[in-house]
């Protein structure tokens, strides 16, 4: 019984049973025994697909809307009062079986957020007590300890505290490789262990994880309209009015009341009214199952325009890690001590390129015992330490000459010339340079890069490939730092030295010169531009709410080649919707046409424009196959593009820690 019900209440129950009526009154109407009975069931099945429609309209005529059904339920109704019953039957039924097609393709092309549902844990073993206590997902504390098996789902965000494992997060970011988790980690819900055992300590529980703020956020940008579709709702408000006075007028003309509603009928824009929600629903269906979050239908449609993108340098194009890449000698020293004496000045420094120069001091086994007996930094310059009694400064040429003069060093002039001359040569090959002196005295060069990242090249050129005319550097760095970076991926532009206020303004340039511009990056310093951009792009936004509520795309993985992903889905969507446009026009206007000038009746017409919504649907729901564009990689995404000599190293070709190139004061530079 209650299977019953269900069906009843299903989308499928009203054509089927208007349908079933309409093949028994065919039979019936050959039966001679049986006069009437095939009009009755006629009737029957325009009443049972044609209340729907009524209801609706009324609905509609009641918050004063004039919409597409109030014409189908004219045209019926007209078309059982003069005996037409077939044609109201007909109308009514292709009417019905069109609004199923719909609601069954709008279901299907919401299968990612269906998906993400479904991957929402509903239990979680939680260690209280020294007990492994099962209890819903809603129910974990934060900071409470999960555990998490083989084969199960996690189902908190959190870090791992202890144990090693895999899990598939293809929910959350759209890569279907396991990643290796160990202490220290995120997770995420949702997300499916594939090996090994997690004791995860809970952050975010219940509609504070990643998963739920990912649903939420598809759930609103599948309903929200682009302009387009906001348009057609403007369009179909007068076109409704001006089919019904059409109908009227020709009717009054021609006194032919049955040509007056099959134009009703016929002038229903079935197709254009789906045409966009299908097509926008799929696409950014078909975004979050690759772990790109698309805001909503406006921004869609405005992604498809993108003709420039600004993208920041540290941490977008490259990995926002520096690493040690040179050791020069310019004093007595060898190249060990230079290391050693810039290292053990750098282990008081809160400055991020002290880092690198600890890694690889460790890395070489070099002592660097405790930290300096005074450090002073000095703000855009470096730092200054006081080691042994003496003052090490570690930063650029000012800072140097600034303690030579303190010194009153004789004969250094040659030593900071010397070092000058070095510091051009690095910069220029994309390194930043650091002088190490001790009593404002030169002892040599340290200089760090960070590496640029292996598919940055590759996703510039796809960009072009997309359409995209201009990409353009921002980056605070310096001149010839990021001349090298720049070339080394391919942008159009390189724009150094900017505080986040200039980022802003570079962009409000891009767009005084016509561009439609996205702005790329981490969300902090540069959200004055990414506010000030047509799109703003958050890169690797797995576990940031804020950049899934802000960000007008999110892309979940920390991938650059999703980026031109995302432009190509947008200008893929925005072709179908036109598509779908142009097919539901054309269809409208040559029925008026068949209409008019005769060959066109009702069943006919209404039979053409439900074969006009299965193909704005089908075509549509070809943007849920993943293109196949996105799929194959090129051979440099795996054995890392080649760069100029001026670009930052990669990890093949950067010395490690063990290995920096030593330079003689002869050779200033290894080549």
């Amino acid at each position: 019984m209650h299977q019953i019900q269900t069906w009843l209440h299903g989308r499928w129950a009203v054509p089927t049973l208007s349908g079933s009526a309409i093949l028994a009154s065919l039979v019936l109407s050959r039966v001679p025994d049986l006069p009437g009975w095939g009009d009755v069931l006629m009737i029957l099945a325009a009443v049972v697909a044609g209340t729907p429609v009524v209801l609706k309209a009324w609905r509609a005529l009641t918050a004063r809307v004039v919409g597409i059904d109030l014409l189908v339920s004219i045209a019926a109704i007209g078309a059982v009062i003069i005996g037409n019953y077939w044609e109201a039957a007909a109308v009514t039924f292709l009417f019905a079986v069109g609004h199923a097609l719909e609601a069954a393709t709008l279901n299907k092309t919401r299968s990612a957020l269906a998906e993400l549902v479904a991957v929402a844990p509903d239990v979680a073993v939680v260690l209280r007590d020294g007990e492994q206590v099962e209890v819903p997902a809603a129910q974990v504390g934060t900071g409470e300890t999960v555990l998490v098996k083989n084969g199960t789902k996690v189902p908190v965000d959190g870090t791992v505290s202890g144990g090693t494992g895999a899990l598939d997060e293809a929910s959350i970011t759209g890569e279907s490789i396991p990643v290796e988790k160990s202490a220290g980690d995120q997770v995420f819900a949702g997300t499916i262990a594939t090996g090994g055992f997690l004791q995860v300590t809970a952050t975010g529980v219940g509609a504070d994880t990643t998963l739920a703020r990912i649903i939420h956020r598809v759930e609103e940008a599948q309903d929200a309209k682009a302009r387009t579709q906001a348009f057609m709702d403007r369009f179909s408000a007068w076109y409704t009015p001006a089919i019904i006075v059409l109908a009227l007028g020709v009717g009054l003309l021609t006194q032919d009341v049955v040509l007056a509603l099959t134009l009703l009928v016929i002038g229903c824009p079935g197709a254009l009214v789906i045409s966009i929600p299908v097509s926008i629903v799929a696409g950014i269906g078909r975004g979050a199952k690759d772990g790109i979050l698309i805001k909503g239908g406006e921004f869609l449609e405005t992604s498809a325009k993108i003709d420039a993108v600004a993208l920041d340098k540290t941490g977008t194009l490259t990995e926002g890690r520096p690493r040690l890449t040179d050791v020069v000698v310019l004093g007595d020293l060898d190249r060990d001590e230079v290391l050693q004496l810039a290292a053990r000045a750098e282990a008081g420094s809160e400055h991020p390129l002290a880092r690198p120069v600890l890694e690889a001091a460790a890395a070489e086994g070099l002592q660097v015992p405790g930290l300096p007996e005074h450090t002073e930094p000095v703000p855009g310059k470096g730092v200054v330490a006081t080691l042994d009694g003496s003052r090490v400064a570690v930063g650029n040429l000012a800072l140097v000459a600034e303690e030579q003069d303190a010194a009153a060093t004789d004969a250094s002039g040659g030593d900071l010339s010397r070092a000058a001359q070095v510091v051009e040569e690095l910069a220029a090959a994309g390194r930043t340079p650091m002088v190490v002196a001790r009593d404002g005295r030169v002892l040599g060069v340290v200089a760090v890069a960070d590496r640029v990242r292996d598919d940055a090249p590759e996703m510039v050129r796809r960009l072009h490939a997309a359409g995209v005319k201009k990409v353009v550097m921002l980056t605070g760095d310096i001149e010839p730092v990021a001349r090298a970076v720049g070339a080394a991926v391919g942008v159009d532009e390189v724009r150094a030295g900017l505080l986040p206020e200039d980022k802003l303004e570079s962009v409000e340039d891009l767009r005084r010169q016509g561009y439609v511009v996205a702005m790329v990056g981490d969300g902090v310093n540069d959200a004055p531009a990414l506010a000030t951009a047509d799109i703003g792009v958050a890169m690797g936004a797995a576990g940031t709410g804020v950049a899934i509520e802000t960000a007008d795309i999110a892309l979940m993985k920390d991938d650059l080649l999703k980026l031109p992903e995302a432009v190509s889905l947008a200008r893929r969507t925005v072709n179908t919707m036109r598509q779908n446009i142009a097919v539901a026009l054309l269809t409208v206007a040559a029925l008026l046409a068949g209409v008019l000038f005769g060959g066109v009746t009702m069943a006919i017409g209404m039979l053409v424009h439900e074969v006009s919504v299965l193909v704005v649907i089908v075509n549509a729901m070809r943007l849920l196959r993943r293109h196949r564009g996105t799929d194959v990689r090129s051979q440099d995404d795996h054995r890392g593009p080649g760069r100029s000599a001026g670009a930052a190293p990669s990890e093949d070709d950067a010395p490690s820690a063990g290995t920096v190139r030593q330079a003689q004061a002869s050779n200033p530079v290894s080549a």
